[in-house]
C-alpha cells in the first residue's frame, strides 16, 4: 500500500480534526480537513482524495447525505466516523455505500488499521476499462437485457422500454457483477468484495436491502417471487438471465 495516500477528514469538531490530521499525518498520509459538506466539496474540487473519513453527525447536511452524494459521483473510499451506537445508522451507512465505519470514542490505532485496510482493498480491486472505439467511428449505444429492463453499461443508465429508471452507483455495481456471473451463486462476501471492497459481517443487511430495491426495478413481476435475481438459501444470490423471457 502507498502510504502517500490522500485522506480527507470531515468533522465539525476542531479537536478531532486536529488530532486525526496529526496522527495520520505522522504515518505518512497526506491529510486535509473540512468542517462541513460545503468545505468537503471545495476540497474535493481542489483535489480528489483517496479516502474520506466522514463524521455522521454533521450540522446541515449529515454524513449519510454526504456519503450518498460521494458514492453516486466518485470512486473514493468512505469510512463513517460516528458517535452513534445505533445499529440502524451503521446499516444505512453501509447500505449507502460506505466501505467501513468506526465508533467514537475510538482508538487511533484501530482507525489507522481500518484506513489501511480500505485502501488496500481499493488498490487490489481489478480495473476494467472498455475497449477503445475504432478511430473515426461513433461508439454504438449497446444495451444489455437485465430482467424486464435494459442497461447501458458504459453510460451507467437503466431503461424500461423508452423510460429511464433511476439507478444508484451500488445498484449499477451489483448488476455489473451479476452480468459477469450468470447462473452462478454469489455469496454476500463475494458481492460486497466486488462492489464495496469489503467483507460481509454478521447482521449486515446492506446487500439484502440493495438487492430488494433492485428487484423492484428489474423483476418482470415485482410483487411475485423473484425470478431474475434468485435467493439461494444459506448461500447467497444467483442471476438467471433466461428468467425474464
Amino acid at each position: 500500500m502507498d502510504n502517500t495516500s490522500r485522506l480527507l477528514v470531515v468533522d465539525d469538531d476542531p479537536s478531532v480534526r486536529a488530532m486525526l490530521a496529526e496522527y495520520l499525518g505522522g504515518h505518512s498520509f497526506e491529510v486535509r480537513t473540512a468542517d462541513s459538506g460545503d468545505a468537503m466539496r471545495r476540497e474535493i474540487d481542489r483535489d480528489l482524495p483517496d479516502l474520506i473519513l466522514l463524521d455522521l453527525r454533521l450540522p446541515g447536511e449529515d454524513g449519510l447525505t454526504l456519503a450518498r452524494y460521494l458514492r453516486e459521483r466518485y470512486d473514493v473510499g468512505i469510512i463513517m466516523v460516528t458517535a452513534s451506537s445505533d445499529v440502524i445508522d451503521r446499516v444505512v451507512g453501509l447500505e449507502i455505500g460506505a466501505d467501513d465505519y468506526v465508533s467514537k470514542p475510538f482508538d487511533p490505532r484501530e482507525l489507522l488499521a481500518r484506513v489501511k485496510s480500505v485502501l488496500r482493498r481499493m488498490q487490489a480491486r481489478p480495473q476494467s476499462d472498455p475497449p477503445p472505439a475504432a478511430a473515426g467511428a461513433a461508439a454504438p449505444v449497446a444495451r444489455t437485457v437485465f430482467g424486464r429492463c435494459e442497461i447501458d453499461l458504459e453510460a451507467r443508465r437503466l431503461f424500461a422500454g423508452d423510460e429511464e429508471v433511476p439507478l444508484t452507483a451500488m445498484e449499477y455495481e451489483l448488476m455489473r457483477v451479476f452480468l459477469a456471473n450468470p447462473n452462478r451463486v454469489l455469496s454476500r462476501d463475494q458481492l460486497l468484495m466486488h462492489t464495496r471492497n469489503r467483507e460481509w459481517e454478521p447482521f449486515d443487511r446492506s446487500i439484502d436491502i440493495r438487492i430488494g430495491r433492485l428487484r423492484r426495478k428489474i423483476e418482470p413481476d415485482p410483487e411475485a417471487e423473484a425470478r431474475v435475481i434468485r435467493t439461494v438459501r444459506n448461500a447467497g444470490y444467483m442471476y438467471v438471465p433466461a428468467a425474464a423471457r
